[in-house]
């Protein structure tokens, strides 16, 4: 009888814990010579499957200096990702649990919100789209026709 067939585990590095791959890394890190700190950070997170602010921390104990704007880019642009994840899910919520439109999916620039771009950005139809929109579904004003 034969049994069920076992699936490959994943590579080792993907399920080092922190210590580990510390002492992982110093060796990985003599590998990447000729490389700015930006470009070690992505590689690292790669490399071993974690995410930005868990790279930066580790990469920073091993003595990889990053710029303070570099980061602070990086960390907004986290953010924004992480806001546009959140308004794309409680929107997911709405569509199941209500209506289409509320008063949440509106602000000063946009009639209807559809969604937000990775960095936070809204997308959707503006006031002005929208009186237009409204202008061509109005039926035309009825004229007093005797006949």
């Amino acid at each position: 009888m034969a049994g069920k067939k076992k699936r490959p585990r994943s590579p080792r590095r993907l399920r080092l814990k922190r210590q580990a791959r510390l002492h992982s890394a110093k060796a990985w890190l003599a590998q990447q010579k000729g490389r700015t700190p930006a470009q070690i950070g992505k590689a690292y997170r790669k490399w071993y499957g974690v995410d930005w602010p868990c790279a930066l921390a580790e990469l920073s104990q091993l003595g990889i200096k990053f710029g303070l704007d570099w980061v602070t880019q990086l960390q907004s642009a986290l953010a924004g990702h992480h806001r546009a994840r959140a308004a794309r899910r409680s929107a997911q919520d709405r569509g199941r649990a209500g209506p289409a439109f509320d008063d949440s999916d509106s602000n000063e620039y946009f009639a209807y919100i559809a969604g937000y771009t990775d960095n936070g950005a809204p997308f959707g139809v503006t006031w002005e789209e929208w009186d237009k929109l409204k202008a061509a579904e109005e039926p035309p004003p009825a004229e007093d026709d005797p006949f």
